[in-house]
């Protein structure tokens, strides 16, 4: 494999569905974000062929060319996002995925309303330069997964109890219902109110606040795409140690002078040493001595009635592939099972009513030489019955 993918192209076009102007389009390079725009001819004629086809009520969602995937996905009847790929084998559920989690982190930003009833187009394209980093990151080689697998993506901390004990004990004297604890965008700890956000806001949060430039403190406004598309909620994020945050989501109160350094060091620093346990679990996910075995080099387990997830690619980082190239082949694994062999229904209908589908139980992929190594890669996944 070696430098494989390393020139991927990925493109993504915003555009007002009634009228085809281009709101924003984004591309990344590599996995890195690249000023490299498509021709304005190209987009019109995305744009065309797919208002073409729904002027004769025929719905064009994806398609192929030798080099290239496209997908095209309407949101609303009013906002058109199209991706395109030049990864090769890169599937259409995972552009679709990808563009569900953008348009989420429209309406996270600017609110729903405001994408349903364009009044003022220029002031749109402003507004939405605030999505620009969130958005870019679903473009990139992220170490995250939650996007493609609309699961939170989470870390098992050396000492979860004492965190989610102290973290309840917070919120309850910030009267915040909605509280957790995050690193590196991955959620540590959190309150039973923050769990029970809906999708995608539970994943777009923590993600949001891995993509901002680090601060001391925020106040941000942020809509729910799910639970309060048309009204912001404040989050209140306070930095406890680099990389380290804790999130409020929140109304008028409390403010963000309420949450002073008293209180803080009141609830946090006797947990010092646990929370600086947490700061190597931003790439790895898994604490130091977990049990896991000597020849697994990357991890994802699934908690799909929770929407949960661990994902690592960090236990053994001195041997091949390059912790990159393993993200690359789990995610790619993970859209394989989700798409052939695991379909998202788990019964099927009979003549003598419902019953639970017959499902497989384990899928392997082997990778051998010829695939720029020498030793096999075996992927396995389980799903419990």
């Amino acid at each position: 494999m070696g430098e494989e993918g390393s020139g991927d192209t990925v493109h993504l076009l915003c555009l007002a569905a009634s009228s085809g102007v281009p709101l924003f389009c984004r591309s990344s390079r590599g996995g890195a974000p690249t000023r490299q725009q498509l021709p304005f001819s190209v987009i019109g004629s995305l744009n065309g062929v797919h208002m073409f086809g729904q002027n004769l009520d025929v719905q064009l969602n994806s398609a192929r060319t030798e080099d290239t995937t496209v997908v095209w996905k309407s949101f609303h009847d009013s906002i058109t996002l199209i991706a395109l790929s030049s990864e090769k084998g890169t599937s259409e559920l995972r552009l679709e995925r990808m563009l569900h989690m953008v348009f989420g982190a429209m309406v996270l930003i600017v609110g729903l309303e405001e994408l349903t009833n364009i009044r003022n187009v220029e002031r749109l394209k402003k507004e939405l330069r605030a999505s620009y980093r969130l958005i870019d990151s679903f473009l990139g080689d992220s170490e995250l997964i939650g996007d493609l697998t609309q699961c939170v993506d989470c870390v098992i901390p050396p000492e979860g109890s004492l965190l989610q004990e102290t973290l309840s004990g917070f919120a309850e004297a910030t009267g915040t219902a909605f509280v957790s604890l995050l690193v590196s965008g991955r959620v540590v700890a959190a309150t039973e109110g923050w769990w029970r956000l809906g999708m995608p806001e539970a994943v777009l949060l923590p993600w949001l606040v891995g993509s901002l430039p680090p601060q001391a403190a925020r106040d941000y406004p942020v809509y729910l795409p799910h639970g309060s598309p048309t009204v912001p909620h404040r989050l209140l994020t306070l930095t406890l140690l680099p990389s380290l945050e804790l999130c409020l989501l929140c109304g008028p109160r409390p403010s963000l002078s309420q949450l002073n350094p008293q209180l803080l060091e009141r609830w946090w620093l006797p947990l010092l040493d646990p929370l600086r346990g947490c700061l190597a679990l931003g790439p790895r996910a898994l604490p130091d001595g977990f049990p896991l075995h000597a020849d697994i080099l990357g991890l994802l387990l699934l908690h799909l009635e929770l929407k949960r997830c661990v994902f690592t690619v960090e236990p053994l980082r001195d041997k091949e592939p390059s912790p990159e190239q393993r993200r690359r082949l789990l995610r790619n694994f993970y859209t394989l099972v989700a798409t052939t062999h695991f379909p998202s229904g788990p019964t099927e209908k009979t003549e003598d009513g419902v019953r639970p589908a017959q499902m497989p139980r384990a899928c392997y992929l082997v990778l051998g030489p010829g695939t720029g190594w020498q030793a096999l890669v075996v992927s396995l996944f389980i799903r419990s019955q």
